[in-house]
């Protein structure tokens, strides 16, 4: 009975003060848009151990062309030095085979055949003609030895070399395979969860409206009766260097609204690291191909010592950087972010919230 009388103040309690709950943290963005961009973050890594990979596959075949190019040159050397080595060789077994014929080359062997003083020394003079020449032979059959010895090495050496290179080579073409296609697994994950999204979901992901305004439109032509100069072969002159950071600060924000393309290089579709080369090319420029690479070149600078121009980099260390922006002035960087994101600038925390560092590529 006590127990029943317990249990009914119990749930008199729980009736009377309703339990609290617990209070979640306002998110700053939807989860389903936070689960897409930390998914795009991994294919972004994956996009860039596979450019990388082939960059080195690149620098990997220029050995072995180099490696193939050395063996063919040694090879060419061994078999010259062995032609040499036998002319010579031929000679010291015609020289060995006289000798051992009886045939002396002194002046002894001289003196006793000789029939006047004059025969003497006419006979003298040839021999010693004779001793030099078989004494040069001699010594250009030992250099030839020498010479055909270290041409052997030196191309089992380039063999060596030339199969480590093409082993290498080949295995670093597997890798890439494999990177390919786990690159486009990745992808095709990305596409479906974009898909997925709402458009209130997309809307977000897209972030605020660009701050910067929007490229001036190309001035009309003037006119003229003098007729238009030649087209330059190259890219444009580049006066000092904060010209060249300014070139490509205008071509990058001349590419805003532009496709995120994982790979693309070109006007029409970018890829993070592939929208800066692309611009300090038009400043004459060029850049590695990665934005790992791209981290190698220019100078460090501090966050609050930023300049229009300045490369900033995403990742937690050097070697598993995943972004690269272009600064552009008042805390504002353009960039290609992400699939399902154009080129657009935007603050310097839209590249993302692990930021790693900047360089100066120019001045």
């Amino acid at each position: 009975m006590a127990l029943s009388r317990l249990a009914r103040v119990l749930i008199a309690v729980l009736v009377v003060v309703p339990v609290a709950p617990a209070m979640a943290q306002p998110a700053t963005q939807s989860e389903a848009v936070e689960q897409y961009r930390e998914l795009n973050v991994e294919a972004e890594k994956l996009n860039e151990n596979f450019l990388q990979a082939n960059e080195d596959k690149n620098v990997k075949q220029a050995e072995l062309d180099k490696a193939t190019a050395d063996l063919a040159v040694a090879q060419r050397s061994a078999e010259q030095a062995k032609t040499t080595q036998q002319r010579f060789r031929g000679e010291v077994d015609e020289l060995s085979s006289a000798r051992f014929r009886g045939a002396r080359f002194d002046k002894l062997s001289a003196l006793l055949t000789g029939s006047s003083q004059r025969d003497f020394l006419d006979r003298s003079s040839a021999l010693g003609v004779l001793a030099t020449e078989s004494n040069k032979t001699l010594a250009e059959m030992a250099k030839a030895v020498t010479a055909a010895s270290a041409a052997e090495q030196q191309a089992a050496q380039a063999q060596r070399r030339a199969t480590e290179v093409r082993d290498a080579a080949a295995r670093l073409a597997e890798q890439i395979a494999a990177q390919r296609k786990e690159l486009d697994a990745k992808i095709v994950k990305v596409k479906a969860e974009l898909e997925r999204l709402t458009a209130e979901q997309k809307q977000e992901l897209q972030g605020p409206p660009d701050p910067a305004p929007p490229p001036a439109p190309p001035a009309p032509p003037k006119t003229s009766t003098k007729p238009a100069p030649p087209p330059s072969a190259g890219p444009p002159p580049v006066g000092g260097p904060a010209d060249a950071a300014t070139r490509a600060v205008n071509a990058a924000m001349s590419r805003r609204g532009d496709t995120y393309v994982w790979g693309g290089t070109r006007p029409g579709g970018f890829d993070c690291s592939g929208l800066t080369l692309w611009s300090y090319a038009q400043a004459g420029i060029e850049l590695p191909r990665t934005s790992r690479a791209q981290y190698g070149v220019g100078r460090a600078v501090p966050k609050d010592q930023l300049r229009a121009g300045d490369l900033l980099f995403y990742g937690t260390s050097a070697t598993s950087i995943h972004h690269v922006a272009m600064y552009i002035g008042d805390g504002n960087i353009v960039h290609a972010s992400t699939f399902g994101v154009p080129v657009k600038s935007g603050p310097l925390s839209s590249g993302g919230r692990d930021y790693f560092g900047a360089k100066r590529i120019v001045g």
